[in-house]
């Protein structure tokens, strides 16, 4: 890495190995797919997954997965990576001067230089209103719904600044999909879709916890704060705790969508929730605080744990 903060290429630190931006995008829209975090997927796949959740629990309750619903796995997906693409945008803009500070965040694109500010916002927005245009598509209520979340991507990247918790910030925002994927799906807002709403958030504090502890020498000598220098070497413990809660509230939403259900519907369902906290619980068996590439890592393993209940729901509907 040079001086200035850039990487070969114009490459991100923790980007993934040979990504497709790296190495197929056109060398002009690079630094603004960077920005939006194209080179590293998992954050469009933790805000996507809670959608699925929400829209296939929602089929299972009314008893009717339609065409309707392929729509809005589809849409909820492209406005997944959209708005996550916004809304890291907006977080690299208020976080310029703290990421020219941190070994991993320098490289990039706008404290390396890639991209202004001004250029930023513009693509901020441009994100943001083809987003809005597919959410259109959704309804009215998932519009209001939909709306209601820009508070917490507009607060989450000062979260780091005011509180010791700014993970459930990023909770409370990445994980607004479990409503909205239910009230596009059923036009009102249920009480299991506000519990899963929570099991995310539990799951949010789980792995943005152990991403977290990549930066905490970093964020102690800038003054940032996280959970991860807040729970420190109790941290296991911590994550323990958020795993049992987002596993426990998984399964309480699901009785609840399915209490209707066939046995067979709701043991089949309820299965997802078994391997998703066994995946939670493998993590905390491989986890090592002071090992950097295995934190990177395990964090990206997330996709896989949440995925595991959407196999299972998939399942469940067939039955």
């Amino acid at each position: 890495m040079t001086q200035s903060g850039k990487s070969p290429e114009g490459q991100v630190a923790d980007a993934v190995k040979h990504n497709w931006v790296d190495r197929n995008a056109p060398a002009a829209a690079r630094p603004y797919l960077r920005l939006s975090r194209a080179d590293r997927p998992i954050g469009t796949w933790l805000l996507y997954i809670p959608c699925i959740w929400s829209i296939l629990l929602a089929a299972l309750q009314a008893g009717d997965f339609r065409a309707w619903d392929v729509w809005l796995i589809l849409g909820c997906g492209a406005g997944a990576w959209l708005m996550r693409g916004a809304g890291c945008t907006w977080n690299d803009i208020t976080d310029r001067k703290f990421d020219a500070q941190v070994a991993r965040t320098r490289s990039r694109p706008i404290p390396s230089g890639q991209v202004t500010v001004r250029g930023a916002l513009l693509w901020m927005l441009a994100q943001a209103l083809i987003a809005f245009c597919i959410l259109i598509s959704f309804g009215t209520p998932a519009v209001l719904i939909g709306i209601a979340s820009l508070g917490f991507v507009a607060i989450y990247p000062f979260a780091k600044r005011f509180t010791w918790w700014p993970q459930v910030f990023l909770g409370l925002a990445f994980n607004w999909g479990a409503l909205l994927g239910w009230v596009a799906h059923s036009g009102r807002l249920d009480w299991p879709a506000v519990l899963l709403y929570f099991a995310g958030i539990a799951w949010t504090l789980f792995y943005d916890t152990i991403y977290a502890h990549q930066d905490t020498e970093d964020d102690a000598l800038i003054g940032v704060k996280s959970t991860a220098r807040l729970f420190g070497q109790s941290s296991p413990q911590w994550l323990r705790g958020f795993a049992i809660l987002a596993s426990v509230l998984m399964a309480i939403a699901i009785y609840g969508a399915l209490r209707d259900a066939t046995p067979a519907q709701m043991i089949t369902a309820q299965l997802g929730t078994l391997g998703f906290a066994a995946h939670l619980f493998w993590q905390m068996r491989q986890l090592d605080i002071k090992n950097v590439p295995l934190l990177l890592h395990l964090f990206r393993k997330n996709r896989d744990a949440g995925l595991i209940p959407v196999l299972f729901f998939a399942v469940t509907i067939m039955l």
